[in-house]
C-alpha cells in the first residue's frame, strides 16, 4: 500500500458492490499518480503517469490558472451545464493554511493577551520548563554551550537535556524571537504554530497522496491538528503537538515500498527522522511502530505485495538507519549513557493510561466537554489522549463497516485499535471502576518502551481516525448517484454531528506572578558569581517552577539548584527516573511551609543540614518575592537558617556568601 497511489491502492476487493466503494478506471488510475512521483515499475498503473486530462488539469492548477469545470450534462439537451471555475491549487492551499492559523490563534487567544502573565489553570510546571529550555537554546547559539547537558539547572549535579526533551529542534529556530520578546512569547508562538502546522502538514500530504476531494483533505487535516488530544497537550507540551514532520515521515516510509531511488529516499527519511528526534523522540517511536503495524496489516491481507516491496523497503531503511544513526549516535549516547542518564520513567507516570470511557466523551477543552466529568478518565487534564465523543466513535465504526472491503481501511482499523488498547495502560477500567489486566503490563518492561507514557498511544489512534474521516469523505464525495447534492448534505451533517461537540475552545488560563523586578533589572548581579547559585524560595521543584522562569527571563545568566526535570533517583546515573534531583531536606521543609502557611520550627540538626545543602549548591543569595503566597511563614523559616533578610526592590534577600564560602570554618 502506498499513500502516493490512493486510487490504485485503496480500491475495494473485486467481490461485489456491497463495499460501497467504486473500482478505479484506467483513466482514474493514471490521474491518481502525480507527475514526477517516485513510483517505480510494478505499480500496475493502467495509464502513463503525468499524462491525460487529469494531468493537464493538475498542471494548469499548479501554474495558477483557474480550471474551468465543464460540469454535468443537462438531462434535456445533453449539453454540459457550466460550473464556476475552481480555485487554483495553491490559492486553495493558502486559504486552508490561513484557516488553520486563525483557528490556532483562537485556541491560544487567552495566552496571547499576556504571554508572560498567563498560564494554564492547572499544572503550570510544564510551561515553565519549556521556557527554560527555550532560553537554553539561546545560550547554545550565542555562547556555544553544550546543547545536550547543563549544570545551570539542578546545580551542581546538572540535567541531561537529551533525556528531558529539550526541544532543540524547536528552540534553536526560535532564538531570534526569544531574544527579542522573551521565552514566554516563544512558548505561545510554538503552541500556535504547532497546532496550525500539524493540521496544515496532514492536509498537504492527505490532499496530494491519499484523496482527490479537497474537502476530504481539509476534514482529515483539521482533525489531526485540532483533535481533543492535541488541544489537551497544547497548554503544556508544544513538543507533542508539533507533529508537522510526521505526515512526511509516514509518506516517505510508504514511498520506500516502491522506490527506484533507494539511497535518495533513505537519505530523505533519515533527515526527517533525525530532526524529529530533536522535537520529540516518543512521538517518533510511536510513528515508527504505527508504520510497521500498518504495513504488516497490509501484507497479511495481500501477501503478494511483500515480494515487490521488501527489497526497496529494506534498502531504504538500511540507508536511513546508517545516516540517522550517524547523526544521532552522540546525542543518544549522552541520553542513555551520559551524566545524569536514567533508565525507565518515574513511577508517577509509568502507569498512566486511558479509561475505556475516555473514548466516548468529549475532551475538556472542547465545546461539548465537561472538565469535572472527565476528572478520573485520564491521568490529568494535560493527558486527555482520546476523548472523541460518542458520535465520532460511532461514526468511526460505521466508516470501517462501510468501507471494510478496502485494504487500507482494514489496515488503518487494526492500527488504530491496537494503539487504543495499548493506551489503556497496565490496568483497564470503565468510568474508573474495575481494574482488569492490560497488555501494557508486559510491554512496559521492554527496552525503549519503559520510557513511554502509555496513554499517549492514543495520539496514534487520533491520527488513524483523521485518515478514516478523510477517506470516507472522499469516497462519499465521489459516489456516482443521481442525488449527489443530497448525499453530500448527509455527509456534511454526519461530520457536523461527530465534530461539532469536539470543536476547540480557547485554552483556559489564569494569571501568574510576574518575574520580580529584582531579577529583570539585574539587581541580583553584584551578589552572584559565575560559579555560585541564586536560590529561589521555595526551592525550584515540581509545583515550584517560578525560579526557572526567573532564570529563563535572563537567558540563564545565573544558576539555580533543584528544578523540574527527569533525573535518576538519588542522582545516581543509570537509576530509574524521577522528577527532580536528589532529595533535599531544605526543599522539603520549605515546600511544606509554602503549602500549609505555617512556619517551621527547625532543630539544630535541620539547620546544620540546610547549611550543608546551601554549601553544596554554592548558594550566594536566597530570594523570596514579597508577594509570594504564605510569604510571612517562609520568611520566618528562612530567618532561622540564614539570619535576618534585607528588602531589595520587590523581594527579600538573604546574603549567605559568608556562610557558604567553602574556605570558611
Amino acid at each position: 500500500m502506498t499513500l502516493a497511489e490512493p486510487r490504485l491502492e485503496t480500491t475495494p476487493d473485486p467481490e461485489g458492490p456491497e463495499s460501497g466503494g467504486r473500482t478505479a478506471t484506467g483513466t482514474e488510475r493514471g490521474a491518481a499518480q502525480p507527475a514526477g512521483s517516485d513510483a517505480g515499475p510494478g505499480t500496475g498503473s493502467a495509464a502513463t503517469p503525468g499524462t491525460g486530462p487529469a494531468a493537464d488539469s493538475e498542471a494548469a492548477s499548479r501554474s495558477g490558472a483557474a480550471i474551468e469545470d465543464p460540469g454535468t450534462p443537462d438531462r434535456n439537451s445533453g449539453a454540459p451545464t457550466a460550473r464556476p471555475a475552481r480555485w487554483p491549487t495553491w490559492r486553495r492551499d493558502l486559504a486552508v493554511y490561513a484557516f488553520f492559523l486563525v483557528a490556532a490563534f483562537w485556541v491560544t487567544s487567552q495566552i496571547w493577551l499576556d504571554p508572560a502573565g498567563r498560564v494554564a489553570s492547572l499544572y503550570s510546571s510544564d510551561p515553565a520548563q519549556v521556557q527554560y529550555f527555550l532560553a537554553h537554546s539561546v545560550r547554545v547559539v550565542l555562547h556555544g554551550e553544550f546543547p545536550f547537558f547543563t549544570d545551570r539547572l539542578n546545580y551542581p549535579d546538572g540535567v541531561n537535556l537529551m533525556a528531558n526533551t529539550a526541544i532543540l529542534g524547536l528552540g534553536i529556530p526560535m532564538v531570534p524571537l526569544t531574544l527579542l520578546f522573551g521565552p514566554a512569547v516563544s512558548f505561545v508562538t510554538l503552541v500556535t504554530l504547532g497546532l496550525a502546522g500539524t493540521a496544515s502538514a496532514w492536509y498537504y500530504v492527505i490532499s496530494r497522496h491519499l484523496v482527490k476531494a479537497p474537502v476530504a483533505a481539509i476534514v482529515g487535516g483539521w482533525f489531526c491538528g485540532f483533535s481533543p488530544a492535541l488541544l489537551s497537550h497544547a497548554n503544556w507540551h508544544p513538543n507533542i503537538i508539533s507533529q508537522f514532520l510526521l505526515p512526511f515521515i509516514v509518506w516517505r516510509v510508504m514511498v520506500l515500498t516502491r522506490s527506484t531511488r533507494v539511497i535518495r529516499d533513505g537519505v530523505i527519511l533519515a533527515l526527517l527522522v533525525s530532526y524529529q528526534a530533536f522535537i520529540n523522540e516518543e512521538i517518533l517511536l510511536f510513528t515508527a511502530m504505527a508504520c510497521g503495524i500498518f504495513l504488516f496489516a497490509v501484507v497479511v491481507q495481500q501477501p503478494g505485495r511483500w515480494r515487490a516491496a521488501w527489497r526497496p523497503l529494506a534498502g531504504g531503511l538500511a540507508v536511513c538507519a546508517v545516516l540517522a544513526g550517524a547523526l544521532l549516535a552522540y546525542p543518544l549516547l549522552v541520553q542513555f549513557a551520559g551524566r545524569q542518564a536514567y533508565h525507565g520513567l518515574s513511577d508517577a507516570v509509568r502507569d498512566y493510561g486511558n479509561d475505556l470511557a475516555a473514548f466516548f466523551v468529549p475532551g475538556s477543552t472542547t465545546l461539548g466537554g465537561n472538565q469535572r466529568a472527565n476528572l478520573d478518565l485520564a491521568p490529568n487534564y494535560s493527558e486527555e489522549n482520546a476523548f472523541f465523543g460518542w458520535s465520532l466513535a460511532l461514526l468511526t465504526v460505521a466508516i470501517v463497516v462501510w468501507l471494510r472491503r478496502e485494504v487500507i481501511i482494514r489496515a488503518l482499523a487494526v492500527t488504530g485499535l491496537l494503539f487504543a488498547v495499548l493506551s489503556l495502560g497496565e490496568r483497564i477500567s470503565w468510568w474508573n471502576r474495575g481494574a482488569f489486566w492490560g497488555p501494557w503490563d508486559v510491554l512496559v518492561k521492554a527496552p525503549l518502551l519503559d520510557a513511554v507514557v502509555p496513554t499517549r498511544f492514543g495520539l496514534i489512534t487520533t491520527v488513524v481516525i483523521g485518515l478514516l474521516l478523510a477517506l470516507a469523505t472522499d469516497r462519499a464525495w465521489a459516489l456516482e448517484i443521481a442525488e449527489r447534492r443530497t448525499l453530500r448534505t448527509v455527509v456534511a451533517a454526519a461530520l457536523a454531528i461527530a465534530l461539532v461537540p469536539i470543536l476547540p475552545l480557547p485554552l483556559r488560563e489564569i494569571g501568574r506572578p510576574p518575574v520580580p523586578t529584582f531579577i529583570t533589572s539585574g539587581q541580583w548581579r553584584p551578589f552572584v558569581g559565575p560559579e555560585q547559585t541564586l536560590v529561589p524560595v521555595p526551592i525550584p521543584a515540581m509545583g515550584h517552577t517560578n525560579g526557572m522562569r526567573w532564570a529563563a527571563s535572563t537567558n540563564l545568566d545565573f544558576k539555580i539548584p533543584g528544578g523540574y526535570f527527569l533525573a535518576p533517583r538519588n542522582g545516581n546515573t543509570g537509576d530509574p527516573g524521577r522528577f527532580g534531583g536528589r532529595p533535599s531536606g531544605l526543599s522539603a521543609v520549605l515546600d511544606d511551609v509554602a503549602k500549609t502557611g505555617r512556619p517551621a520550627t527547625l532543630t539544630d540538626r535541620q539547620r546544620r543540614r540546610a547549611m550543608d545543602e546551601l554549601r553544596h549548591w554554592r548558594a550566594a543569595i536566597l530570594v523570596l518575592p514579597v508577594r509570594q503566597d504564605n510569604v510571612e511563614a517562609l520568611h520566618r523559616t528562612v530567618d532561622q537558617i540564614a539570619g535576618p533578610a534585607q528588602r531589595r526592590a520587590d523581594v527579600w534577600v538573604w546574603d549567605v556568601r559568608p556562610l557558604t564560602d567553602r574556605t570558611a570554618g
